[in-house]
């Protein structure tokens, strides 16, 4: 019985390390075995699938008193960063491109997405965490996307940013229209301001890659071509 013990604790853990490395890293391995223990002890998985491993593992630690008091703090918030990473990589999603215009007016025009992405917010520095470093809780806002190479990327942004992106994700809103509303919400005394800093901010996005172009108008002829990040 040990042994078989031991290969389903093995096989567990085979899936799951792939996508929590840093986790089991700054856990390390006693910590990290009693984790994922604990997970094969208490969680009643809704799914079969093996690739779901890490989503339910997710929702073992979202549980009450899943972690113990005793492990980092910022725990569950890294483990979900690492999670979407993955998520973003095997995402199947891709550009329309026969819908984008690369060279369009990113204030005029509704800003396209990138479809392979995720506006995140945490209350710690995930991106930073390391072994042996310490991070101090700080508000913090992440975009995740996939570049056109496959390899998923994050760039730090700020509030405005972040909000400016939940509004270009609804596809309602030119970026004038957007940035508008992100001014207003601000109650900066120079609206003005903002505006002219969240149009530099989408220039900087399209760069990335988090900006594709903006999108065609229905029944428009214009004919799109792949855009290629600089």
């Amino acid at each position: 019985m040990a042994v078989y013990a031991r290969l389903v604790y093995s096989n567990l853990e085979s899936f799951l390390l792939p996508c929590f490395p840093v986790v089991r890293d700054v856990l390390g391995a006693q910590r990290w075995a009693e984790l994922v223990k604990n997970f094969l002890r208490t969680h009643g998985s809704a799914s079969p699938f093996f690739r779901q491993i890490p989503d339910e593992f997710i929702q073992f630690l979202q549980a009450p008193h899943a972690i113990p008091e005793t492990y980092p703090p910022f725990l569950l918030e890294l483990a979900h960063y690492e999670w979407v990473e993955l998520l973003l990589s095997i995402s199947n999603r891709a550009p329309d491109w026969e819908a984008i215009a690369p060279g369009g007016s990113l204030l005029l025009d509704r800003p396209a997405l990138n479809p392979v992405l995720a506006n995140l917010s945490y209350r710690w520095p995930v991106h930073r965490v390391r072994p042996q470093v310490g991070v101090e809780p700080a508000e913090t806002y992440l975009l995740l996307f996939r570049d056109q190479s496959g390899d998923v990327q994050f760039t730090e942004i700020n509030a405005y940013t972040s909000r400016l992106i939940s509004l270009l994700e609804s596809g309602e809103h030119s970026g004038q229209a957007a940035l508008q509303i992100v001014a207003a919400e601000s109650r900066h005394p120079m609206p003005e301001v903002v505006i002219e800093a969240g149009l530099d901010a989408m220039y900087e996005l399209q760069t990335l890659g988090v900006l594709l172009g903006v999108v065609l108008a229905p029944n428009s002829h214009s004919v799109a071509t792949p855009h290629v990040n600089s």
